[in-house]
């Protein structure tokens, strides 16, 4: 196994929470060669140049996301930075927060340099109680150093980070139902355009980024356009934190480049499956991307490019491993029950959708669904996809509909024999 240079996660367990300990290890030296001898045009050509892809699902080039606010001399300028992590199976922002803040703070910093903004909002997952305190303690340390506040090391930049906390909706994950919540009204999407760039926070020009994304700004500055492009692929440059989850002997973030191969992830880093198991299936990126065969699973590598031509997307790298003792039926139920609850009911088709693939996965577990159930199934998704304000009806369409897919025969044998017949029982989700 090549050696990987990571530079999200501090090495070994340690935590640099701390500005002494980040410092000592090479922190905010970008930040201040980007405030001291870099022109702000000159700091996002080079994050456009490096080919950094946003980190919180969606994979939009952060350089060109900032090449959209517009330069007409509107002040303020805002980042909405999103750490609301409310995908299932993922937990890296989380991570960086609780071992790395200061790398975070630094990005933003950075980004705030390049395009003049004023202030940043990190909006922070409200069950991250930890990670909250640990970040509020960064900033006041960043701010007491001078790295934040008035006239920043003497460059004229003035900048603040305020962190809010969400209160458990996973809407709010959502950039505009995110800005939605900042703004003090119901997290629900926003109806586009105008896009956040150019009537963002308070109808100011906005940057949204997550916290994986910013974190990677610094480490963009430090290796160089050509260092930080050597890593990863072509087209997916740098590392990510893979959050591995499920039935692996150790589940854990892994930092490493994009374009690792799934079956490395999950073999070699994460311990490989349980003692006489075998792999029967692999979600990619949480829950809301569509779910992977063993067998492609083995052949892909974790990049946008080839997951995308595998039919499957990247997501938040959340990678999700169900081996032969998992029901995918029950799978599909708790996917489909999640996506109802957290639906926010402005849509038609995702209201109404998600609630009826939950019911009809509910039927199939329960033991009295029928063969015509599946086809209805695969009817519902086709309408709920593409149709609504935002992902969301999307993401369950592909986090229910895949499964029935690509696993149909085990719906078939529910169906068939009444009920579960991996288990022997069922259950109410």
């Amino acid at each position: 196994m090549a050696a990987v240079v990571r530079y999200l996660l501090p090495p070994d367990g340690q935590n640099w929470s701390k500005l002494s300990e980040y410092k000592k290890n090479g922190g905010y030296a970008a930040a201040e060669n980007a405030i001291k001898e870099m022109k702000p045009e000159d700091i996002g050509t080079a994050v456009k140049a490096s080919g950094l892809r946003g980190r919180g699902g969606a994979g939009f080039a952060a350089g060109i996301k900032w090449s959209f606010l517009p330069n007409d001399g509107r002040r303020p300028r805002y980042i909405a930075c999103n750490g609301d992590e409310s995908e299932p199976g993922t937990y890296k922002d989380r991570q960086i927060i609780e071992r790395n803040p200061h790398q975070l703070i630094e990005g933003l910093l950075i980004a705030a340099r390049a395009n003049t903004i004023d202030a940043a909002y990190v909006y922070l997952r409200g069950e991250y109680r930890v990670a909250f305190d640990n970040l509020r303690a960064a900033i006041a340390e960043a701010k007491e150093a001078g790295y934040l506040g008035k006239n920043i090391l003497g460059s004229g930049l003035d900048f603040e980070i305020y962190v809010h906390r969400g209160a458990g909706a996973y809407i709010c994950g959502e950039e505009t139902g995110l800005m939605e919540s900042l703004e003090g009204r119901k997290g629900q999407p926003r109806k586009r355009p105008p896009f956040p760039a150019v009537a963002g926070l308070w109808k100011q020009p906005t940057i949204i980024n997550n916290i994986e994304t910013m974190t990677q700004v610094p480490y963009v500055l430090r290796a160089g356009v050509d260092g930080y492009k050597s890593i990863g692929t072509e087209k997916s440059t740098g590392n990510t934190i893979f959050g591995v989850s499920g039935c692996v002997m150790k589940p854990g973030p892994y930092e490493l480049p994009l374009g690792t191969p799934l079956k490395e992830i999950i073999f070699e880093h994460a311990g490989g499956l349980r003692p006489g198991r075998t792999l029967k299936a692999v979600i990619p990126g949480g829950v809301s991307m569509p779910v992977l065969t063993a067998e492609t699973a083995m052949q892909v590598t974790m990049d946008h490019d080839t997951l995308q031509k595998n039919g499957t997307l990247l997501g938040t790298g959340a990678v999700i491993v169900m081996d032969d003792t998992v029901c995918l039926v029950r799978a599909a139920l708790v996917i489909a029950r999640f996506f109802r609850h957290e639906s926010c009911g402005q849509c038609t088709q995702c209201r109404e959708g998600t609630g009826w693939l939950h019911k009809l996965l509910q039927g199939i577990e329960r033991g009295t669904g029928t063969l015509r159930d599946l086809d209805v199934i695969e009817d519902v998704t086709k309408y709920m996809e593409a149709h609504t304000i935002c992902a969301l009806s999307d993401a369950a369409a592909w986090g229910t509909g895949y499964f029935v897919r690509r696993f149909r025969p085990e719906f078939e044998a529910h169906i068939e024999h009444k009920g579960c017949p991996l288990a022997g029982t069922s259950f109410e989700v």
